[in-house]
């Protein structure tokens, strides 16, 4: 559904207002942007209507009402993109935004003082544990399933080592991982590698970045590459139950059942299940631990502020702070 259609009738100049913003922005957003948008307008126009109140232009006590309903269930995060998407919405029918007003900010803060601004973290996976998967996955587990018969497994268990290894190494958000095409890698000399990476999160315009491949990481490419018989287009592929490798890039979500699936085969014991975020976070710890500073582990993971990687750092960094030291200097650490 698009945004659109999630309005309600009767709203006919708007609707044409959204239609003629829609035809001019045509490629300058993400398509996932475009589906958040649209699903959030259809989640605010739903409630708008249970409520009795006016979706498009929205009173700012309107937005407000709507973010209190909503911080009762749903994460902050999620909260503050539905109000990001309103006040897109506004802009793009030609009207004044009403999350501007101050009502709608004391909303907001009286959901971050109820739930706290801190977000949860997604289970890092460090070198050790992907180390283990990757055992876990190939040879013993692939040459077992071969001996069972299972044709396909032996095409997904190198998919699945190549992945988890490329997201090591590269640090990428799973939307970038799955977007990666063969055409794109170099191979260098001492078996090592490189990637284009055509476009990410942080660069919605296509600038570009080129993401470092270990001499691992090369090898489980190439045994995929191989196996699965791809020369061009994706590098990820879905497979079906037959083993025949699909045409088109496999889908993002797939990114952390491949994780998850991979940890519980290797035995990990961890305290939540891996997301598509874990390589990135645990990639992020790895460096931090090695003495890399701030400003090598930004340029690693294409960050052009240094909150998040702080955040996934933090615990390491205050094993090493001053408090950690003065106990070292008291004989109590």
């Amino acid at each position: 559904m698009s945004v659109v259609e999630a309005l309600p009738p009767g709203l006919d100049l708007l609707v044409a207002r959204l239609e003629d913003h829609a035809r001019a922005a045509r490629g300058a957003f993400a398509d996932n942007t475009l589906r958040a948008l649209a699903a959030d307008s259809r989640i605010f126009s739903a409630w708008c209507s249970s409520v009795g109140r006016s979706m498009l232009p929205a009173s700012p006590e309107t937005v407000a009402a709507f973010i209190d309903v909503q911080a009762e269930t749903k994460s902050r995060a999620t909260v503050e993109r539905y109000r990001s998407s309103i006040a897109a919405l506004h802009r793009a029918a030609g009207l004044p935004s009403p999350c501007a007003d101050e009502i709608v900010r004391l909303a907001v803060k009286r959901m971050n003082r109820a739930k706290g601004r801190r977000q949860k973290q997604a289970e890092p996976l460090n070198r050790g544990s992907i180390e283990r998967m990757l055992a876990a996955e190939t040879p013993r587990r692939l040459h077992r399933r071969i001996l069972e018969g299972e044709r396909e497994t032996p095409l997904i268990a190198l998919r699945n080592a190549a992945l988890v290894a490329v997201a090591y190494d590269t640090l990428l958000r799973r939307s970038e991982l799955v977007s990666l095409y063969i055409g794109d890698l170099e191979k260098g000399a001492d078996g090592s590698g490189t990637v284009l990476v055509r476009r990410s999160k942080a660069d919605q315009e296509g600038e570009g970045a080129i993401k470092y491949l270990a001499p691992d990481t090369m090898a489980h490419i190439d045994a995929w590459l191989a196996a699965a018989g791809l020369a061009s287009g994706p590098l990820f592929r879905p497979l079906t139950k037959g083993g025949r490798v699909g045409s088109g890039a496999l889908g993002d979500g797939e990114v952390a059942r491949v994780f998850r699936d991979l940890a519980v085969t290797a035995g990990l014991k961890l305290p939540r299940l891996p997301s598509g975020h874990s390589t990135r976070v645990g990639a992020t710890q790895d460096m931090f631990a090695a003495g890399f500073e701030l400003l090598e582990v930004m340029q690693a993971g294409s960050w052009k502020t240094p909150a998040m990687p702080a955040r996934y750092g933090e615990r390491l960094r205050a094993q090493r702070g001053a408090a950690r030291k003065l106990a070292t200097l008291q004989n109590r650490a």
